[in-house]
């Protein structure tokens, strides 16, 4: 039993943060003839969620010297004694490593073979939307479509995918197992964190988990990864154009002139590190109630069609609001996977902007090589 706990010393309590040990809450290891390795401790004042956090760490720390197969942990409180074992976990839990990121040269991402950015230096347009739902499209035109949020800040796609509390786990070789939703593979960090944790973070360190969900995930073989950035031209996007091989830039936009106006600054971002723009969108370009005809154009009329075409920007189409697509943002059930929307304009727009996007984007890719 004293070698058995001195292997377990480092198993903390998570409400007070002190060992086990220090608090004298082992009762008794027992090793039976058959493999098995009974640990048994005293689990007053520990809620489920931590006591689940301990038998984790009970676990990990014995696998050296133990199958963790055959590890069972009992507990005893002044209820009485669970004699029900530790629910294994099917996979080691993924983590990141918090630390300063490595500008060098640029690397594809192994297995993926085009790389769109969803980007605009503009909060608040609607960006993270079109991203879910412009993957949803590409993936309707029968292409396997990953999805990486950029946005460590504000990570939105666990809410948008219906995917809030779930977390990632570890392959056999180390590297963070994407979550799955709706056909399609994605990682964020708000995966790693609780709803209501903010990120406190200088630039550099978001330069290093940025890293590890472009190299270290476990993409397999994609078609397409869209990237959904935050907002401005700051750390995120500097990481991704100096570390990541990126295939082109889909800019969104709102048509007012306010939006307009810090758009065209990380447009103009992208231009200057040589990033292909493969087009603007307009998002929110109109309202028109269910059942009429009628078209509001509350924040202003064709401002992204006019300002693409001064710039000679392809311009990829303009998406209308509906209540439907921020009721399915706000369930978790993105609006394009929903066919009953099949005949309705902002439907319509994905399908034609994603039809676009992948001509485009094949296009381009055909003739860099060619002019390389």
């Amino acid at each position: 039993m004293e070698n058995t706990l001195k292997l377990l010393s480092d198993v903390l309590n998570p409400v007070t943060g002190k060992s086990l040990t220090e608090e004298n809450r082992w009762v008794n290891t027992e090793a039976k003839e058959s493999g098995e390795l009974i640990v048994t401790y005293k689990r007053d004042g520990i809620p489920p969620k931590e006591k689940r956090l301990i038998e984790d760490k009970i676990i990990e720390s014995l696998s050296g010297s133990y199958d963790p197969e055959k590890v069972l942990v009992k507990t005893i409180s002044s209820e009485g004694t669970s004699n029900e074992p530790a629910q294994k976990p099917t996979a080691a839990h993924a983590s990141l490593k918090v630390g300063h990121g490595v500008n060098g040269n640029k690397k594809r991402i192994p297995g993926v073979k085009k790389v769109i950015a969803v980007s605009s230096c503009k909060g608040g347009v609607g960006k993270s939307t079109v991203a879910v739902n412009l993957s949803l499209s590409l993936k309707a035109l029968g292409n396997t479509v990953g999805m990486l949020d950029a946005d460590i800040y504000g990570p939105s796609l666990p809410l948008l995918l219906n995917k809030k509390g779930a977390k990632p786990e570890a392959t056999s070789n180390k590297k963070i197992k994407p979550l799955e939703a709706y056909g399609m593979k994605f990682i964020s960090f708000g995966l790693f964190i609780n709803d209501n944790d903010p990120v406190i973070w200088r630039g550099p360190m978001l330069g290093g988990v940025l890293n590890q969900f472009f190299f270290d995930t476990d993409w397999g073989e994609l078609d397409y990864l869209i990237i959904d950035l935050p907002p401005g031209t700051g750390d995120t996007q500097l990481s991704l154009v100096q570390n990541t091989e990126v295939d082109g830039v889909v800019v969104v936009s709102t048509p007012q002139s306010v939006a307009i106006a810090d758009t065209i600054k990380g447009l103009r971002m992208f231009q200057q590190v040589n990033i292909p723009i493969i087009g603007m969108v307009e998002n929110m370009a109109y309202f028109s109630p269910e059942g009429k005809e009628e078209k509001y154009y509350i924040f202003g009329k064709d401002g992204v069609k006019n300002i693409a075409k001064e710039l000679e920007v392809e311009f990829l189409g303009s998406i209308p609001l509906e209540m439907v697509m921020r009721e399915g943002g706000d369930s978790g059930k993105p609006y394009m996977v929903d066919d009953s929307y099949k005949d309705n304009e902002g439907y319509r727009s994905y399908v034609d902007i994603a039809q676009k996007v992948a001509k485009i984007n094949k296009e381009k890719g055909f003739l860099g090589k060619l002019f390389k």
